[in-house]
């Protein structure tokens, strides 16, 4: 089982589903680091947008 952070209240839980206010929930652990990220160009333009990617 791992932690679990609710998407509307916030809360974590262990529960796919809050236990308060019935929402789904999401992992709360971060991505694991690995140097080679072969698809950091995509999540940078995803979050920065085109006009500020590096290519």
């Amino acid at each position: 089982m791992k932690l679990r952070k609710c998407v509307k209240c916030k809360r974590y839980t262990l529960k796919e589903l809050c236990p308060l206010c019935g929402a789904n929930t999401i992992s709360a652990h971060p991505p694991k680091f690995s140097p080679e990220d072969k698809y950091g160009k995509w999540r940078r333009k995803v979050k920065f947008g085109s006009e500020n990617s590096q290519t």
